[in-house]
């Protein structure tokens, strides 16, 4: 089920998932030239991550309601992201075409977490399932593709990262968008993990070198932290998804904004 991979240390897959959605230029100017200051990565960095996993944990363990509420409070802030005259390219947060391919690298994503923590393939039925990742704003179910690997593929060959772009998930890769010690602490493992994370296509428009020798500590590294979570309850695995959805139907209760 596509609940299974809603794990806390899915998390560690975060910065490679950012990178493979901002591959596509349409879809990396629009956050890149947001004019939507809350949702600045590198201005608020917690409220960013809390509204991403947020609605994550809505569109796969939430109900049709609380979808609806989501989609409502995310369509505010979408309705501001559009594409100026100055824009290199043209874009706009409603179009559904961008909003699946965002859809597909979350649902990519999933089938990493499978294969590098859990150490097994996502079970067959997890792609229909993961078309709520992209349902829960204006993709259409029968917009979701039939032939995911299909789509995939068509949607690598359109990957396109200039170096404004580079620079900028560059930052995200080195984690940047957080206080300097953390990210001197701990940037060099992120940037290893993100990489990691990439398929090939990006790390080459990224310029992250990768050895046969890396892919086995990568191996290594995930399959281990694997184990060790697959020891864990239930609750504590799935931290912080189950503690957001709550977040989020206490936020809705009282009337307080959802991102």
């Amino acid at each position: 089920m596509l609940q299974d991979g809603m794990l806390g240390v899915s998390l560690l897959a975060g910065g490679a998932n950012v990178i493979m959605q901002l591959g596509r230029p349409e879809v990396g100017y629009g956050v890149l030239e947001s004019r939507v200051d809350s949702g600045n990565l590198f201005k608020h960095p917690l409220k960013r991550t809390r509204t991403t996993v947020t609605y994550l944990a809505v569109a796969v363990l939430g109900t049709d309601a609380d979808r609806a509420a989501y989609r409502r409070a995310v369509n505010a802030v979408h309705a501001q992201v559009v594409s100026t005259e100055a824009s290199p390219v043209q874009y706009r947060a409603f179009d559904r075409e961008f909003q699946l391919w965002v859809a597909a690298c979350l649902c990519h994503g999933v089938e990493d977490v499978h294969r590098a923590f859990l150490g097994r393939p996502a079970p067959e039925s997890w792609y229909a399932e993961a078309a709520v990742l992209g349902t829960t704003l204006q993709v259409r179910s029968e917009d979701w593709p039939d032939d995911f690997a299909a789509y995939w593929a068509d949607g690598l060959a359109q990957v396109d990262i200039d170096d404004r772009m580079r620079e900028y998930l560059t930052a995200i890769a080195n984690l940047e968008f957080l206080p300097r010690p953390v990210s001197l602490l701990f940037g060099r493992f992120h940037r290893f993990i993100t990489t990691g994370f990439l398929p090939e296509v990006f790390r080459e428009q990224m310029r992250l070198p990768w050895s046969a020798a890396d892919q086995r500590r990568f191996d290594r590294l995930t399959r281990g932290i694997g184990r060790m979570v697959e020891r864990l309850p239930l609750r504590v695995r799935r931290f912080p998804y189950d503690a957001c959805l709550a977040d989020f139907r206490r936020r809705l209760r009282k009337g307080k904004p959802l991102v």
